[in-house]
């Protein structure tokens, strides 16, 4: 009998089980996927919104502000990257610099800071800005992330604290009892006594396994981006246009932490919660309106196009409470942007309103909420590279000539607690195949390693899902 099973292991989901592992508790990650992070999570813009844009007294302005204020210090003990790189949103015209005004009073009632620029003064900082700008509300503590990598990095945390992680358990059923919940996934049943559901789009799908009435309508939006190669160096703020109630935040140029760009998104409706492929009418959307607020951009310097979905709800809100007729059944949905930003602020908040309810909670004396970061090879100066190649000579193999990876990183990220098992965890965790490439000349050794540290045959490694095999047979 577990105490909490979280459903769903996002950002939401592992942030979430990193600090109920704190405590004394029996607690379960499970996922339908193959691996940590394959959700929203995997898909998205990578920002830390610092809270002056969400609707005064929902949720999400006040989750999205302790979320983001805790976040340095979660990425400094995880040892995950978290760039302060500063939000420029850029009014073009008197009525868009009169929207300004509006943030502004938010940042001030929410202790943001923030500074003006003219549209020449903007122009200094940042040369490919479109000429249409003429006011700039600048937010110079916002910040990227690599999101997957914090995700990835909490599971770890959570594992090592005595959280059981299972993935691949499709949540099937769920029966209510007594005193709790019998969860029926594709292979397991488990019992518990709490249940959250933290599973992104598929949160209504969840919650409708035990009320009639979920109390919310998901339907997914899809956002389409284009990945700009990290010799095209861009920009270096994150550029905005001024928010509309309509299209959200608008098509945005974000700079990443490793130095590529992301041009996009657009905002789609779609009926199928697993339809994350790229349209040609979305990147054409990207394309034709990117130029309000940016000039010369690069398209041709993309090196890669890819797809997400927001669980965007009937609700216009985070929704965060329990589910009608389900006592101790928590569901953390719409958890769509500021979503990223608001993880740490929605973990601290589940358990404050709801975990504390039905548990007396007790620190786990054994607990440890920090990790040894990964080595990377490539930031690390020449004396401690050939002194890491001495020890162990597979970091002087490099399997990725675009991100320079060695074998060793990516073995280790192999054998590491939540280690990958697909070609893609490799890609997430130590980034083989992110580069200008795409994986043309990697992929095929990533495979031949999978296989050696797996203990599997070639033909059985997968690029994603259990079901995604790349090789079909031996043919010599």
């Amino acid at each position: 009998m577990y105490d909490i099973i979280i459903i769903g292991a996002g950002i939401t989901g592992t942030m979430l089980a990193r600090d109920l592992s704190a405590y004394r508790l029996k607690v379960a990650l499970i996922d339908k996927e193959n691996d940590i992070a394959n959700g929203t999570t995997m898909a998205n813009s990578a920002i830390v919104h610092t809270g002056y844009d969400p609707k005064e007294g929902t949720l999400k302005a006040k989750l999205n502000v302790t979320g983001a204020r805790r976040y340095e210090q979660i990425c400094r003990d995880l040892g995950c990257k978290y760039k302060v790189v500063g939000a420029y949103i850029a009014a073009c015209g008197e009525d868009e610099e009169e929207h300004l005004k509006i943030l502004e009073e938010n940042a001030v009632k929410r202790g943001i800071p923030y500074e003006y620029l003219s549209g020449d003064e903007a122009r200094r900082e940042e040369e490919h800005l479109s000429d249409n700008v003429t006011r700039v509300l600048n937010f110079p503590t916002t910040a990227v992330i690599y999101p997957w990598e914090v995700a990835i990095a909490c599971a770890e945390v959570a594992v090592k604290n005595g959280t059981d992680l299972f993935l691949n358990e499709e949540v099937a059923s769920i029966d209510k009892k007594e005193n709790g919940y019998t969860v029926h996934t594709s292979s397991h049943d488990f019992e518990t006594r709490m249940v959250i559901n933290a599973a992104g789009v598929f949160t209504e799908k969840i919650a409708a396994m035990v009320t009639d009435d979920p109390g919310f309508h998901i339907t997914p939006r899809r956002g389409e981006y284009y990945v700009l190669d990290q010799d095209a160096r861009y920009v270096n703020h994150i550029i905005f246009p001024v928010p509309t109630p309509v299209k959200g935040k608008g098509v945005l140029a974000v700079p990443t932490v490793y130095g590529n760009t992301l041009i996009g998104p657009n905002s789609d409706f779609v009926e199928d919660l697993d339809d994350n492929g790229t349209s040609d009418e979305g990147l054409a959307y990207v394309r034709n309106n990117i130029g309000k607020t940016m000039k010369d951009v690069p398209l041709y310097r993309s090196i890669r196009t890819f797809a997400g979905l927001r669980p965007t709800s009937d609700r216009h809100d985070f929704v965060i409470e329990e589910a009608k007729g389900a006592p101790a059944f928590v569901n953390a949905a719409s958890i769509e942007s500021p979503g990223l930003a608001s993880a740490p602020g929605v973990s601290q908040y589940i358990i404050e309103q709801f975990v504390k309810k039905y548990f007396d909670l007790q620190e786990n004396p054994d607990a440890v909420m920090s990790r040894e970061a990964p080595v990377i090879l490539s930031e690390l100066d020449e004396e401690a590279r050939n002194e890491l190649i001495r020890k162990n000579p597979l970091y002087g193999r490099i399997i990725c000539r675009c991100e320079q990876v060695s074998e060793g990183e990516i073995v280790d990220c192999i054998r590491r607690v939540c280690g990958a098992r697909s070609v893609k965890g490799v890609k997430k965790r130590v980034r083989p195949g992110m580069g200008r490439c795409q994986g043309g000349f990697c992929e095929p050794l990533v495979l031949e390693i999978l296989s050696r540290e797996l203990h599997i045959k070639p033909t059985e490694v997968v690029l994603d899902s259990v079901k995604s095999g790349i090789l079909e047979s031996e043919n010599r």
